[in-house]
């Protein structure tokens, strides 16, 4: 799987070089290679961002090119045949529509259930940990473990988590309970802990630190977004399901919907294959080596 994924990321211009068992050892020799086949590494063109930070600069330039941002919680949504007219906030206020793009998160399905339209997705608790460790981890990229755990450097220390597995996430979780939100160490412990010792043995002896948790929007069909019209409803759009991509894809999400809305086709780049159509098709969309 991972030849075939590195295949079609050099084909599309990609810097990825797959490593087997030895070359990882000779390149990361703080990690433990002897029970790998191979491994792939991102020699360059990778990295990570600071979210929130990315998030205020989107805010920043959307403000000055116009936007206006209002805080309120949806109460209802106005349809007139097979538009939606309007939308109510729970103070009263009355929002008239020519477009509405659902981008709610976790609570974009309450809002779609609002416009008679039905998406499968849901709220799933996420956790993320932070520690460091006492040993250097030189020239250390972002891992992920054949056990689904991932770890990367944050500041002097390191941040990791893992998808829970079957049975490890409350169905009834909702991100609008506050006390819910509360990180649950034991899956650190249990889980996250011993795959992280095992991968860089270093890790045996780490000191926590902080943690946090919050909602993925996870679509519950294929685990990927779901963008564009929402087809019988004329003027409503969907922006939902990202199941953890979002701000990755959201620049190019973003621009796609706005020729979608104007020009009522994708111009750059063609978002189709998310389109909300393939749900009532039965035809997922499946990506290989997901975290």
């Amino acid at each position: 799987m991972l030849a075939e994924n590195h295949a079609l990321q050099s084909a599309e211009g990609a810097d990825i070089v797959l490593l087997d068992g030895p070359a990882l050892a000779a390149r990361f020799p703080w990690l433990r290679s002897d029970d790998l086949a191979c491994g792939a590494w991102g020699r360059s063109g990778e990295g990570w961002f600071d979210g929130w930070g990315l998030l205020q600069a989107f805010r920043r330039k959307a403000r000055a090119l116009g936007a206006e941002y209002r805080a309120g919680r949806v109460a209802a949504i106005e349809r007139s045949g097979d538009r939606v007219a309007a939308v109510r906030l729970g103070d009263g206020s009355r929002i008239g529509c020519g477009v509405l793009v659902n981008c709610a998160g976790a609570g974009g399905p309450d809002i779609a259930a609002m416009a008679g339209v039905e998406i499968p997705v849901r709220a799933k608790r996420r956790y993320v940990f932070a520690f460091a460790c006492r040993e250097p981890i030189p020239n250390c990229p972002l891992v992920i473990d054949t056990t689904g755990v991932w770890c990367r450097p944050e500041g002097e220390g390191f941040i990791g988590s893992a998808s829970p597995g079957p049975g490890e996430e409350d169905p009834d979780w909702r991100d609008d309970d506050p006390s819910t939100q509360e990180p649950d160490w034991s899956f650190f412990e249990e889980r996250v802990w011993p795959a992280l010792a095992h991968r860089i043995p270093a890790f045996e002896a780490i000191r926590p630190g902080r943690a946090w948790a919050g909602p993925y929007d996870m679509n519950l069909f294929d685990h990927n977004a779901i963008v564009g019209s929402a087809g019988a409803c004329r003027n409503f759009y969907l922006c939902n399901g990202f199941s953890g991509h979002g701000l990755q894809q959201s620049p190019a999400v973003g621009r796609g919907l706005a020729e979608l809305i104007v020009h009522k086709r994708f111009l750059t780049i063609d978002l189709s294959d998310f389109g909300y159509a393939r749900i009532a098709a039965n035809k997922p969309l499946l990506e290989r080596n997901v975290i």
